[in-house]
């Protein structure tokens, strides 16, 4: 089965066929997924409990976190588990989130350090009742995982610091290895999918990590009712800043209370994304159904420091 882009239709499945006719349903059989468990998995849950430590996979109900967790990898969550913002697809809770907690970023670099990671991934709810958006705190975990486990790469990804670019800078100066933070979609549905965010707010905090010399990356869902033209308008977009890595992933609804799946993609059609994108200038794509932000950030750093 082929997945054309430019005709928009599958070849070999009959007549044409328009993405918006592809109807959600029944999950599809490619988005069946294992459930969480074994010896490897248990050790990192208990760890986490240990050290008080929160993580996204648990939060946002990650589909690969049984593969993950199992292989020993997790995403940490930083800033606690309540988010100030309320975005139409996510799954942690929005609300007065509690205490700034300032022994957190010892705590997360003593759990990098316990997990023996090559590579660490740590991303955060929005704090935007804070000053400066928690990135005093962002800097602080950065220092505390290297010097902690100073053979360890770091991967963050980050909230837009409501555009305070001075606050951005304090992420920044620490230089970690990859900059990441996700656009999440197309900008016609920002209103419904982000509504605090700004499309291309977030897309001036890539292309000033980019100006830094950072790695940049970022992240989109597909499947929540954007077009293939709307798509192709991103990829020109994050071509034209410089990005270097971005993850696409389809969406799946958390809850009944969230925004409502429009169509599954099928697994040609992000395979034809992902030549797309790379073809258009973007270094390397990780797209499938599955992908989320993190999924195999271990082997991108990897790929990056050989280029």
């Amino acid at each position: 089965m082929r997945y054309s882009l430019t005709q928009l239709e599958i070849a070999g499945a009959g007549a044409a066929l328009d993405p918006a006719q592809l109807p959600a349903g029944r999950k599809p059989s490619w988005l069946k997924m294992k459930m969480p468990g074994g010896e490897a998995y248990s050790k990192l849950l208990n760890l986490v409990n240990d050290n008080r430590l929160h993580t996204v996979c648990q939060s946002a109900k990650c589909p690969n976190m049984g593969e993950c967790w199992a292989a020993g990898t997790a995403t940490l969550m930083i800033l606690g588990d309540v988010c100030t913002r309320s975005c139409g697809f996510c799954h942690i809770a929005t609300g007065k989130p509690p205490t700034l907690d300032l022994d957190e970023p010892r705590r997360v670099g003593d759990a990098v350090r316990q997990m023996n990671l090559k590579h660490a991934v740590i991303t955060s709810v929005n704090r935007d009742e804070l000053p400066d958006g928690g990135a005093a705190v962002w800097a602080e975990t950065i220092r505390e995982v290297r010097l902690q486990s100073p053979g360890t790469s770091v991967e963050v990804l980050i909230p837009d610091f409501c555009g305070d670019w001075a606050a951005l800078q304090l992420v920044l100066n620490e230089k970690p290895d990859i900059l990441n933070h996700n656009i999440e979609s197309v900008p016609r549905l920002y209103r419904t999918v982000r509504p605090q965010a700004k499309y291309r707010r977030s897309l001036e905090l890539l292309q000033i990590a980019r100006q830094q010399g950072l790695l940049s990356k970022t992240g989109m869902m597909l499947g929540l009712g954007e077009t293939a033209d709307e798509i192709d308008a991103v990829l020109d977009d994050l071509v034209s800043i410089g990005c270097q890595i971005l993850t696409l992933g389809q969406y799946l609804q958390p809850t009944t209370k969230h925004l409502k799946v429009e169509r599954w993609v099928h697994p040609d059609e992000f395979a034809a994304w992902k030549v797309r994108g790379e073809e258009k200038g973007i270094r390397h794509v990780e797209s499938g159904p599955l992908v989320r932000s993190s999924y195999h950030a271990e082997k991108q750093v990897a790929a990056h420091a050989a280029v």
